[in-house]
């Protein structure tokens, strides 16, 4: 079967490798959608220590069950499944409380397991026996499903913050994670949102599918000055750094109001030192927090989202690849031409 692999020399190539082992105790789905991940860009610019070569990459996917084990039990052939990617232990004080995200020994899809960027995909028996997979309703398309799982993680970020018809909400990057951000601020009743982006195509695009933000490009304007202009001299109620960049860390110190709070979505490659002002922090009793993966509940919950049709992502769906041509998917997200790249093995 064709599939996208991270190799032992830190390369990627299209290669045909075996159809996954069928086991007793795990299942097998033909992949229908999966999307590229900023951690796949990531991968794809710099390669990654995380990941055990030769590797399927890819973590986001929505597919059809086409095999599963007699030890299997909640799977039919046929129905479509939403992939939760990060598979905890189930046994640790973490993940019996549940937060497996976090767990010492996590395993990961496309990391320590073959992922998404394949015709099939093995669902092994840890993330079976953990819940990791929600079953998908007939009134959404694979295309829409396949957003789960970043949407989860901005739930998991969005989950700290108190976000309400109080908040200014200020979201730092407006790519497809900080699109997500806005799209939940506004569910959860944000009185103002305001998108910080330099770049002016990204900035556009944002504005075009969320005409209520505010966007402030601060290489253009002063950023510190139009955040006081907007909130009347207080600051933002939440800050969320949207992106990989330590400057914007210390951005968000700054124009965050006392008893905000910021989220620290984006982790930082490399250094990751000296973005924050610990006397900001004490002096405005600003909170600060981070946010790793996300867990099969908040799978679940945003997968609602999208079948109730309170979040509509319809919008992210139109930049859709083959997976011949994955390549060509990671060079326009690399040239910042597209948000959001789906990958379907045949169209």
């Amino acid at each position: 079967m064709l599939s996208y692999i991270y190799d032992e020399n830190k390369k990627f190539l299209l290669k045909d490798i075996p159809f996954p082992k069928k086991k007793p105790n795990n299942a097998i789905i033909k992949v229908n959608a999966s999307s590229i991940c900023g951690t796949d860009l990531r991968t794809y610019r710099f390669g990654s220590s995380k990941i055990t070569p030769p590797r399927v990459i890819g973590h986001e996917v929505v597919g059809e069950v086409v095999y599963f084990g007699e030890e299997v039990n909640g799977l039919s052939i046929g129905e479509r499944v939403q992939i939760v990617p990060a598979i905890g232990c189930g046994k640790c004080r973490l993940c019996l409380n549940g937060h497996t995200n976090l767990c010492d020994e996590l395993k990961t899809i496309g990391f320590q397991y073959d992922g998404a960027f394949a015709e099939y995909m093995e669902l092994p028996s840890d993330l079976l026996e953990q819940g990791n997979f929600n079953k998908v309703n007939d009134c959404i398309s694979d295309e829409e499903a396949v957003l789960t799982e970043p949407i989860a993680c901005v739930i998991n970020s969005q989950g700290f913050l108190n976000i309400n018809k109080e908040s200014t909400v200020a979201i730092i990057g407006s790519g497809f994670i900080g699109s997500m951000h806005v799209e939940l601020a506004r569910l959860n009743g944000a009185k103002k949102i305001i998108v910080i982006e330099i770049n002016e195509a990204r900035a556009k695009k944002c504005k075009e599918y969320n005409p209520d933000v505010e966007i402030i490009n601060p290489k253009k304007d002063n950023l510190f000055n139009l955040i006081m202009e907007l909130t009347n001299g207080h600051g933002t109620d939440v800050s969320i750094v949207a992106c990989s960049v330590g400057s914007a860390q210390s951005d968000a110190m700054k124009i965050t109001g006392k008893l905000g709070r910021i989220s620290l979505f984006g982790g930082l490659p490399g250094d990751s030192l000296g973005f924050i002002d610990s006397n900001i922090i004490h002096y405005k009793e600003i909170s600060v927090y981070g946010v790793h993966a996300s867990t099969a509940k908040q799978n679940k919950l945003g997968l609602e989202y999208i079948e109730k049709g309170r979040l509509d992502v319809k919008k992210y769906t139109n930049n859709i690849f083959s997976l011949n041509e994955i390549e060509n998917a990671f060079k326009c997200l690399e040239n910042e031409e597209i948000i959001r790249a789906i990958i379907k093995p045949k169209i």
